[in-house]
């Protein structure tokens, strides 16, 4: 039996899944023009939207979030194109089934019909599964739709993402969310219209923010909060904010500690740090630990942020970030939360300078050079007779002998002689240390008495 089959038309395919399916299946769209969001790629003349009207799929990749659309989308797409469609689960599909499909793709490519295959979570496909779709993309025997909520530059191999137009797609927003639930509401065909249901709209927008764009998420509550109303002795089904409360019990933030999710957050954190915004140093702290993200984690880069962004402009916030690491460790959750959130402001009021981390890099760029370059000799301990008579030390001035506790003495290896590397800014402590600097440099050079 073969492994392909015609994609049906939307509106059958919906009549005949009407039954027990889940509202989310039910209310996917039945055309390109009923899908909401996606503006930049479905809009007239946008490029996504132009490639299907054009008849000329190419391989593609949709990038985006859970819930935005991924799947309906290619199933439309693959419904516009006359084609046959395969679909795949990176979760359950290995090496032999691939090959298999490939074959009967091959074959059905030469007797003139086009194969769309669709892989779901492609990024679950591991580098030898991949390559396995790559001869039969290069030849054109299989117009491949890739969907993944991963980056597709960290997931996808490089020969097969350079054969496929990758396309992003955006989180759905609350509005757009609440559009899809009002839809569900009044459809008696798919959705809930032929029941009667009194929910307010600002019930609804609190489903919407609860579902963090994700319109699945949002057809599961509302079919959820639904099924858990009993019905009124006029059959009329009242959804109260307690009844919604007890369906939530809590937000699912969007939020993968494995995945790009994790890296945009921290990144978006550092970046308010480095930027002195407080509030939205404390936003970002709060949205992953509230996500469920190690606090320990967030601990450890705020330490790393101390060093990096704030260096000796402030050294006390290398002492408020560990100061906060050890609260969070004696105190716990949720109480010591409040110790990261502290070091997180006072990391963003803290005078801003990257001197240091500047000079370690130039450091480790010379080191690159000068790695097994002697110590000076009279930078050595002469611990042996031999030694001494060696020259170790010989040359060695000791600073505590001097007025100025400050000699001419070079301490780089000869090949550096006169490198400097820390350039100390004018913020907050660095200020005063420049003037130190500038200080030690013109007592190098005063005349000897």
């Amino acid at each position: 039996m073969s492994l392909f089959r015609q994609l049906e038309p939307e509106e059958n395919r919906a009549r005949r899944t009407d039954g027990g399916s889940p509202l989310a299946e039910r209310m996917r769209p039945r055309t390109l023009d009923d899908v909401v969001g996606q503006e930049h790629l479905l809009a007239p003349g946008a490029p996504l939207r132009a490639q299907i009207d054009s008849g000329r799929m190419q391989s593609m990749i949709l990038w985006g979030p859970p819930g935005c659309g991924k799947t309906t989308l290619a199933r439309l797409i693959a419904g516009r194109a006359t084609a046959d469609f395969v679909p795949f689960s990176a979760v359950l599909s290995g090496i032999k089934e691939i090959r298999e499909v490939m074959t009967q793709a091959e074959r059905a490519h030469r007797g003139g019909r086009r194969t769309i295959v669709f892989i779901d979570e492609v990024h679950r496909f591991n580098k030898a599964q991949q390559d396995a779709f790559l001869p039969f993309v290069e030849q054109g025997s299989i117009t491949l739709i890739g969907a993944t909520t991963e980056n597709p530059s960290f997931e996808v191999i490089a020969p097969l993402l350079s054969r496929a137009r990758v396309y992003r797609l955006e989180a759905l927003t609350n509005d757009q969310l609440v559009l899809l639930l009002r839809r569900a509401l009044s459809d008696a065909d798919r959705g809930l219209g032929g029941q009667s249901i009194d929910i307010s709209g600002e019930l609804l927008a609190r489903i919407a923010m609860f579902s963090s764009g994700d319109a699945r998420a949002a057809y599961n509550i509302l079919e959820a909060v639904v099924a858990g109303s009993p019905p009124d002795a006029g059959g009329r089904r009242m959804i109260t904010a307690e009844l919604l409360d007890r369906t939530l019990q809590r937000k699912a933030l969007l939020y993968d500690k494995a995945g790009e999710e994790h890296f945009n957050l921290i990144s978006a954190l550092h970046k308010s740090v480095r930027n002195s915004d407080a509030d939205a140093s404390l936003y970002w702290l709060a949205r992953m630990i509230e996500s469920g993200e190690d606090p320990l984690y967030l601990a450890r880069r705020m330490v790393r942020m101390a060093s990096e962004d704030i260096g000796l402009a402030d050294p006390h916030a290398l002492r408020v970030t560990l100061d906060a690491m050890n609260a969070f460790e004696f105190l716990g959750p949720p109480e010591g939360h409040l110790a990261l959130a502290e070091a997180a402001v006072y990391l963003a009021l803290a005078p801003k300078s990257n001197a240091l981390y500047t000079a370690y890099g130039e450091v480790a760029r010379d080191l690159d050079q000068t790695r097994t370059d002697p110590v000076p000799l009279h930078l050595r301990n002469a611990v042996t007779k031999l030694m001494k008579a060696e020259g170790y030390g010989r040359g060695y001035q000791y600073a505590h002998d001097f007025d100025d506790k400050v000699t001419d003495m070079e301490c780089m290896p000869d090949a550096l002689r006169g490198r400097r590397y820390y350039h100390p800014t004018d913020q907050g402590l660095e200020a005063r240390i420049r003037q130190r600097m500038d200080e030690i440099a013109r007592l190098k050079t005063k005349p000897k008495e």
